[in-house]
């Protein structure tokens, strides 16, 4: 037996792949039903409002980031955390290009509201998980290593990815 994706899966794959081609206005219930194949209303069905499917593509994004980064933590155990972080940002960028593009996307959106840009500004870097690694790395001020590390991070995601 196959482990086909969900159907809410499918639908936020389907979002991230319109809203990096096309920017946020490019998601649309509809867009999705037709990106997809399946009849029209489905995904309304699913998420009935463009705000709850921001919600999910935004929790899609995160759950996808903290997989990622878990697998490489414990596949890299001994590994200097730079190396981990730069491996991170290398799949990121060749393999994630589409996730980076439609948080910008969707995060940019006048229409997104206040929760949902901080949510879309967490779902690809943890700050707690920065927050650890400076601890780990005896910082005196963790909170603000790990804000400056993040910051460096998106810099260097979007410079990679947008500005190039």
């Amino acid at each position: 037996m196959t482990n086909r994706p969900s159907r809410r899966d499918q639908i936020c794959r389907a979002a991230i792949t319109l809203a990096s081609r096309g920017g946020s206005h490019a998601l649309t219930h509809q867009a999705i039903d037709r990106e997809l194949g399946i009849a029209k209303g489905s995904t309304s069905y699913y998420y009935r409002t463009r705000a709850n499917l921001i919600t999910a593509v935004s929790e899609y994004l995160t759950a996808q980031s903290r997989a990622v980064f878990h697998d490489l933590l414990d596949s890299h155990a001994d590994a200097d955390p730079a190396a981990v972080i730069d491996t991170f940002l290398a799949d990121l960028a060749a393999t994630r290009r589409d996730h980076v593009r439609a948080r910008l996307a969707l995060a940019l959106d006048a229409d997104c509201a206040a929760e949902q840009r901080r949510e879309l500004a967490e779902c690809l870097f943890s700050r707690e998980a920065a927050i650890e690694l400076m601890r780990s790395r005896s910082h005196p001020d963790p909170a603000s290593g790990a804000s400056e590390l993040l910051d460096r991070l998106e810099g260097r995601i979007l410079r990679t990815l947008v500005l190039r």
